[in-house]
């Protein structure tokens, strides 16, 4: 059962208590009561867009060389993307990073020594760590407009490439006409709510005085990511399976009404 919080103020309430609220409040008359309630409204659609992050992981001794091994994936990924047809506004660089990977002599003298059966012996001087190769990231993301090739997507980069892929989330392309739905629901259910407490107090609705909407909210379906590189195919293999699902958008209201008798 929903528990719903609402607040009534007589219009001659102290003036101390009148001051806790907002500055831009509506004036009420003698005769009047402020009645503060929320409304909430949803509108469920089949998202019609997919968003998820691609990219390449690669190491080198020095920077250049990750860099380099870097470039040349992904450039053929970028190039997948586009044979697949994705356009070039819906492919975005999200990440592009470049980082030294240091060793750890303490923690690999422990690992020797578990591996051989040799008792560990703490080095008197501690060895600083050093660098011993670089790692480069880039990644790209991609809006897919066409859902049922969201799975061939995916597997078509990991052969091209790719070896870092998350997501999707799913949208939609237009949501306003969701959002608006959702929106009108939100206000007369806002109402709904003013007339219950109205006649609980005896009391009936002479005129709206405020209304302030809030977030709205997007919920993500579950889903189903593809296969990652050096997985056995199965025979044959199928695409990716990907589940749009269903979204829920929302909306939320604050309604000010004013109640007289």
């Amino acid at each position: 059962m929903k528990s719903f919080a609402f607040l009534v103020i007589a219009a001659s309430v102290a003036p101390a208590v009148q001051a806790q609220l907002p500055t831009a409040s509506p004036v009420l008359t003698p005769e009047e009561t402020l009645l503060v309630v929320s409304g909430e409204g949803q509108s469920r659609r089949v998202p019609d867009v997919a968003m998820f992050s691609a990219g390449v992981v690669t190491q080198g001794k020095t920077g250049g060389q990750a860099l380099a091994a870097n470039a040349t994936r992904m450039d053929d990924v970028v190039k997948a993307l586009k044979r697949a047809g994705i356009a070039d506004r819906d492919i975005q660089t999200s990440a592009l990073s470049l980082q030294p990977q240091y060793s750890n002599p303490e923690q690999e003298a422990q690992i020797r020594a578990r591996m051989t059966r040799e008792p560990y012996v703490a080095p008197v001087t501690p060895q600083p760590p050093r660098i011993i190769g670089y790692e480069a990231r880039n990644n790209v993301q991609v809006r897919v407009r066409k859902l049922g090739e969201m799975g061939r997507i995916i597997d078509t980069l990991v052969s091209e490439g790719a070896n870092q892929v998350d997501g999707p989330s799913f949208t939609l392309d237009e949501p306003k006409a969701a959002l608006d739905e959702a929106r009108v629901e939100a206000v007369k259910e806002a109402r709904s709510r003013a007339e219950l407490y109205a006649r609980a107090a005896g009391l009936r609705i002479s005129r709206i005085l405020s209304i302030s909407e809030g977030g709205g909210y997007y919920p993500q379906p579950i889903f189903v990511t593809g296969r990652m590189a050096g997985a056995p195919p199965a025979p044959p293999p199928p695409p990716s399976p990907v589940a749009p699902g269903e979204l829920t958008l929302g909306a939320t209201v604050s309604v000010q009404f004013a109640l007289t008798r």
